[in-house]
């Protein structure tokens, strides 16, 4: 797959999904309920955490959406802990659930126990985070998460105007966390844009830490995306690289979570209105959107997770009726084992400017929210 093309929606082509295989004979309905398709049909909801602003927000409006197609829903948060994740799922199977979506914490170890989804004819939908190393997954539904990383450094190209200053700019670099698929895909996205500038020396890293190439990207990683080890991480960059008299001009931050923790340990080190960053952030959390408005942070990428539960409702639906399951593209997402289905939505970026238009007249939020 070349490398731009993730960028772009895949055409044509809707995949046929098989019809869900009838409960075994231990299984019977008596005991776990009505299994069968359409309305009234048992869907689990594995989310990875409830700690995280959008996965607790991804996990109430799917379960909501889900509910008013008429199904019955067991959703489930695992506390960021995979035994934790792959106990709940365990548990769903029991309970024969047509479907079951999964946002994986970690992408490469729910396999034994899908495996006994596939097994027993329940089928996965994988949500926003791919499911690797395993063909027990049937769909995936996800933004364009290629496009996220390049719009966060087209950003940064346009932020400092990259194509006519002269530079060099002082750049950090962070990327998600090292057991998140998606987190390779959004840091390709962003060097692809700002390894020229790299190249060329407009972009240099005081610190060292660079990746030699979107290969090593798991080298700057942040576990579980956390804010206070991006906050520790970025304290360390600036006691040891830079002074009053030598600033960071820009950071690459993946997420508003890390971009949380690099925010506060700017601030500590007394970084302020005439002087702060370029700071990239994706899912336009509360806290980060309300950061935007102050000039705390410059720009996060919007992926409005109504559309993406909305959709997730609605390939829930078809399988569950066993009906044909709408995908948009079926190259880029390849597992390990398979290439998975796949849904893409496109991402949006909000600044200063666009916050009002993008977020509150849409109602994601309301205008005191964010401060505006």
């Amino acid at each position: 797959m070349s490398k731009m093309s993730r960028r772009l929606f895949i055409a044509g082509g809707a995949v046929t999904a098989a019809l869900l295989a009838a409960c075994t004979a231990e299984r019977t309905a008596d005991y776990y309920g009505d299994t069968g398709g359409g309305a009234g049909a048992l869907i689990g909801v594995s989310m990875p955490t409830k700690n995280l602003e959008r996965w607790s927000r991804d996990g109430e409006n799917l379960k909501r959406m889900l509910e008013e197609l008429g199904y019955t829903v067991e959703l489930q948060f695992a506390d960021n802990k995979v035994e934790q994740q792959n106990s709940q799922i365990q548990t769903m199977l029991n309970k024969s659930p047509a479907v079951i979506v999964v946002g994986a914490i970690d992408g490469s170890a729910l396999g034994p126990v899908l495996q006994s989804a596939a097994g027993l004819g329940i089928k996965v939908i994988a949500y926003d985070r791919l499911i690797r190393d395993t063909e027990a997954v049937d769909y995936y539904v996800t933004f364009d998460n290629y496009n996220v990383g390049a719009m966060q450094g087209q950003y940064i190209v346009d932020a400092l105007e990259l194509d006519t200053a002269s530079g060099p700019f002082n750049f950090e670099p962070f990327a998600g966390s090292p057991d998140d698929n998606n987190a390779r895909f959004f840091f390709e996205g962003a060097w692809d844009v700002l390894s020229p500038y790299i190249e060329s020396g407009k972009l240099v890293c005081p610190s060292g830490k660079l990746p030699a190439s979107v290969d090593d990207w798991q080298s700057i990683g942040i576990q579980a995306w956390s804010n206070t080890t991006a906050q520790a991480e970025m304290e360390n960059r600036l006691n040891s690289f830079y002074s009053t008299t030598k600033r960071v001009d820009v950071i690459l931050s993946p997420n508003d979570a890390i971009a949380l923790g690099i925010g506060q340990a700017l601030a500590s080190a007394g970084y302020g209105d005439d002087n702060w960053p370029v700071l990239t952030g994706q899912d336009a959390d509360q806290a980060n959107v309300a950061n935007i408005v102050k000039g705390r942070q410059s720009m996060t990428v919007f992926k409005d997770t109504r559309l993406l539960g909305e959709r997730c409702a609605t390939m829930v639906d078809q399988l569950a009726r066993g009906e044909e399951v709408e995908v948009n593209d079926t190259e880029s997402y390849d597992n390990g084992q398979l290439v998975v289905p796949s849904y893409l939505i496109d991402p949006v970026t909000v600044n200063a400017d666009n916050v009002q238009e993008v977020l509150v007249d849409s109602g994601y939020y309301t205008a005191a929210e964010v401060g505006l």
